[in-house]
């Protein structure tokens, strides 16, 4: 088992990591798919196309089922007007996330999300599903730089007034992986999330299987 210094904060991704969101997203996009005569895409699918913004979500969409037949940005935002007036009717933090979030809170760990979801979408999920108390720093993916680019994650941890070396993240992709190792950041990455490569061969400093290990992981409580 990895060895993790003291910590100051803890960085999460949203989409695959602390929240379940494939059914909302699913929906949304093939709602907007069959607006355009396109067939559906299954949940194995979606789960395969989530993790870069819903702009990329869009168009991976668009393009298994035949090709954008019009311009990104306007496809974007009829999704989400789909997606985030029904953002939580299904989507369900995964099991042992508010309960481990509420222990490493108690620990006086400060904690962040660093998202390529867009802002807006973000902050409408968080606070439907009674998470967004927990953070200090949010930052969706609505900036110049986002993952896997260090200064979308290293904007997180200005704001939570920790260092890179004091930080962990954790997340479920590539993206999350690489924007640690670009910010000089340990990570850990969860099995049960949204990523085309097993989690073990993403390179992270460690992997759970269940959320409920991370504290455990990290020490806490």
């Amino acid at each position: 088992m990895p060895r993790f210094g003291q910590l100051d904060a803890v960085i999460f991704d949203l989409d695959g990591t602390l929240v379940d969101t494939a059914p909302d997203l699913g929906a949304a996009l093939n709602r907007l798919l069959a607006e355009h005569g396109r067939d559906s895409v299954g949940a194995d699918g979606i789960r395969r196309m989530i993790g870069d913004g819903a702009a990329k979500l869009v168009e991976r969409g668009f393009q298994a089922t035949g090709g954008l037949p019009s311009a990104l940005p306007a496809l974007v935002e009829r999704f989400l007007a789909l997606y985030e007036p029904a953002i939580a009717e299904t989507s369900r933090p995964f099991p042992g996330v508010v309960a481990t979030l509420e222990r490493l809170g108690a620990a006086g760990l400060r904690l962040g999300v660093c998202t390529n979801k867009p802002a807006e979408a973000t902050r409408r999920l968080l606070e439907a599903l009674g998470l967004a108390r927990h953070f200090t720093a949010v930052s969706g993916g609505d900036v110049p730089a986002r993952k896997p680019d260090a200064r979308h994650l290293l904007g997180v941890v200005e704001r939570l007034g920790a260092t890179p070396a004091r930080t962990i993240m954790v997340g479920d992709s590539m993206n999350d992986v690489a924007a640690a190792r670009n910010a000089g950041i340990a990570v850990i990455v969860v099995s049960f999330g949204y990523t085309t490569t097993p989690a073990a061969a993403l390179g992270a400093d460690a992997v759970i299987d269940d959320f409920a290990e991370l504290a455990a992981l990290l020490k806490v409580g």
